[in-house]
């Protein structure tokens, strides 16, 4: 089924009232190579959510509540608006709609901005004040929207960034606790979450973590026994319903081309931080809880066309690795200085949409224009609505971003992002699991210059050319056939099952009487390998890797051979050997954003002395790598690491007696994140991964 645009954009796209960059003033672009771009349906990455799209608003901003935001709000599909800003949520008192040390422009109050998001059609995203606020104060909110007011409002934060109160040394959040620590955080965010559903048990809180890879994540402060994710998450995982986390790429200062390239590479690492988040969360809470990224933003290029593709990059990444709602910081910001980057005015105004404003003789576009970061997000609900399932995608060249998603209907769409400002790049498509009809596919096209974006119905959907510097939709009807079977519950996996050493049992509720058998997944880079089948429903994995990653689908099978789209995919570490005749114990001790320390316990479990050992692991992510070490002389070639005894004093003996236990340590710097190896060797052996 074509996914149709909300009007008014349906009807400024048929009256072609979008104007592209003057060709006289471009050079043409040069052709690059073939891309290979693969899809595979059967490798489901997560349901697009309801709440999907998001953004800020601030009661700072006199122009948040313009009847053109609503619309401009409406014509985006922004389905989540936050308030009332940021570290203003810290600041801010509802009831008397001040924010002592800020700044709070009029019209801006709850009830006006509640108004703008009924007409936008969207939701309201709260944040709760922590900082100079009580539980009392937010409990009363909630009262006054849900109960008094009957607004409905579902999503709730507790504080901003309150790891910036200073605690660790920097203070931009505002914070009257006398205890700032992430414990106090912790208990405390408790006491707002009890107050908060005893008025109104049907909403969802959300609690503040950092992501790895930015200060302060990683940091422990003295007297603390952990940092902030690895202290707040055991307290409260039982009784939250989502984590926030916030990431804004890049420097501002300086601009230049070099900085846009590694911009414009960096959604990538969101993924890996991101699920390095949901394993701590799984780790240390106990459960799976969704993650929602409140904020999101470029440091560098801000108003420019690459800040566009950065947008889309960035939302569909998030939304494939666990998040249920990406929000731009922010709707309106403000000119911060005028610059040129590869060609284009830069305002160094962080929000979507321009305030109009002026420095040096030089002004932004009128009011409420949108920047090219709105048109980032916009083109994606062509393409991606709420309960369409996210699939794994590829491209064979990195300045082709590729994601892909089925639809509801049946059809699927790809976004193609190409992100070199200068060449055009055709690309061939592969389809695993689906299978497109004769019909042309219908493209969105967002090129550099433009002011909006352009539909098209043609070609056929195996052959495409990106333009340099674009973001193309291109959804491809399915093939008619009679309809499958739907797709099963989202499964869970249960290590050590049946009692099997190193097997992993996979369950997933029932798709329904229309199931006939149900078919096993695991994801393998962009494509799939079949696991196994069943016609119940679980199926117990054996043979799996000692300490691989796996992230596996269940897709429901009908009698007549017909696969359902895949189900949620669960992602598990299979067990190393618990009877190995070593064992491995990793602990990362410190960290400051960029950088670590970790020490590695082994211990020989074996009746022998160990001679001339010698211990090897590999690094989950490729922005890992060792600085230096202790306890040993450590090499490392890539992600790959090995640490034998060392001959200088004060290293280990040569020698790991039965029974007996050594300990060595290093500096590790990270791009990002920095997971824990899981799989641990010694002088060949596996061993066990405590």
């Amino acid at each position: 089924m074509r996914r149709a645009l909300a009007l008014p954009l349906a009807a400024v796209l048929a009256a072609s009232l979008l104007a592209a960059a003057d060709p006289a003033q471009s050079p043409a672009p040069s052709q690059g190579g073939a891309v290979e771009i693969s899809v595979d349906a059967h490798a489901g990455l997560g349901t697009v959510h309801e709440a999907a799209y998001g953004a800020n608003a601030a009661v700072w901003d006199p122009h948040m509540n313009d009847p053109e935001v609503a619309r401009l709000y409406k014509r985006a599909h922004i389905a989540a608006v936050r308030y009332p800003g940021g570290s203003y949520g810290d600041l801010y008192h509802w009831e008397t709609h001040t924010a002592p040390g800020g700044t709070v422009a009029p019209g801006t109050g709850f009830d006006r901005f509640m108004g703008t998001v009924r007409a936008a059609g969207a939701q309201a995203v709260v944040i709760a004040n922590y900082g100079t606020g009580t539980p009392e104060e937010a409990a009363g909110w909630v009262r006054y929207a849900n109960v008094t007011k009957k607004y409905g409002v579902k999503y709730w934060e507790i504080g901003n960034e309150l790891y910036g109160n200073g605690y660790y040394g920097a203070t931009w959040e505002a914070d009257d606790h006398p205890d700032k620590s992430p414990a106090a955080y912790a208990r405390t965010t408790l006491e707002f979450v009890r107050a908060m559903k005893a008025v109104d048990p049907t909403i969802k809180i959300g609690a503040v973590l950092t992501i790895p890879g930015s200060w302060p994540d990683g940091v422990v402060a003295a007297g603390d026994a952990a940092n902030w994710n690895h202290t707040v998450i055991p307290v409260v995982a039982s009784e939250i319903d989502f984590f926030t986390v916030h990431w804004y790429p890049g420097t501002s200062i300086p601009d230049t081309s070099g900085d846009v390239a590694a911009l414009l590479a960096s959604p990538p690492g969101l993924a890996e931080m991101l699920a390095q988040v949901r394993a701590d969360v799984a780790a240390l809470g106990g459960r799976e809880v969704p993650l929602a990224l409140t904020e999101v933003a470029s440091n560098i290029g801000r108003d420019t066309h690459a800040a566009g593709l950065f947008a889309a990059d960035t939302y569909l990444t998030a939304l494939e690795n666990g998040v249920f709602t990406v929000d731009w910081f922010d709707t309106h910001n403000a000119l911060e200085r005028v610059s040129t980057i590869d060609g284009e005015t830069d305002f160094q105004d962080i929000g979507f949409l321009s305030l109009g404003q002026c420095a040096d003789g030089v002004c932004e576009p009128p009011l409420n224009t949108p920047f090219p970061a709105y048109h980032g997000i916009e083109i994606l609900q062509t393409a991606a609505g709420p309960g369409d399932s996210l699939v794994r995608a590829g491209s064979s060249r990195p300045e082709v971003a590729v994601h892909a998603v089925r639809q509801v209907g049946g059809d699927l769409a790809v976004v193609m992002i190409n992100k070199d400002p200068a060449t055009a790049y055709p690309v061939r498509l592969r389809y695993t699991g689906f299978t497109p009809s004769g019909r042309s596919p219908v493209t969105y096209t967002f090129t550099r210059g433009a002011t909006g974006i352009v539909r098209a119905e043609q070609g056929d959907p195996y052959i495409r050319t990106l333009p340099p510097y674009s973001i193309t939709t291109m959804t491809v009807r399915a093939a008619k056939g009679p309809k499958p079977a739907p797709a099963p519950g989202t499964p869970t996996a249960r290590g050590d099952a049946g009692g099997v050493p190193g097997a992993v049992t996979v369950s997933w509720p029932s798709a329904g009487p229309r199931a006939d058998g149900y078919e096993v997944y695991r994801q393998t880079g962009t494509d799939t390998v079949l696991l196994g089948t069943t016609r119940g429903t679980s199926l117990t994995l054996r043979g799996l890797e000692p300490g691989a990653s796996y992230t596996v689908n269940v897709l429901a099978r009908d009698r007549a051979g017909r696969l359902s789209r895949p189900s949620a995919p669960v992602t598990f570490t299979a067990p190393t050997p618990p009877d190995s005749t070593c064992a491995v114990r990793y602990r990362v001790t410190q960290g400051w954003g960029r950088g670590f320390t970790a020490e590695v316990t082994v211990t020989n479990r074996s009746t022998a002395d160990l001679t001339g050992w010698a211990l090897t692991f590999r690094f989950p992510v490729a922005g890992e790598r060792v600085s230096g070490g202790w306890g040993g002389t450590w090499t490392s070639e890539g992600q790959d690491v090995r640490v034998v005894p060392g001959e200088q004093a004060g290293q280990q003996a040569p020698t790991i007696p039965a029974g007996g236990s050594i300990t060595v340590g290093f500096v590790g710097a990270n791009e990002g994140a920095y997971p824990s190896p899981t799989v641990f060797r010694l002088d060949g052996t596996v061993c066990s991964t405590l």
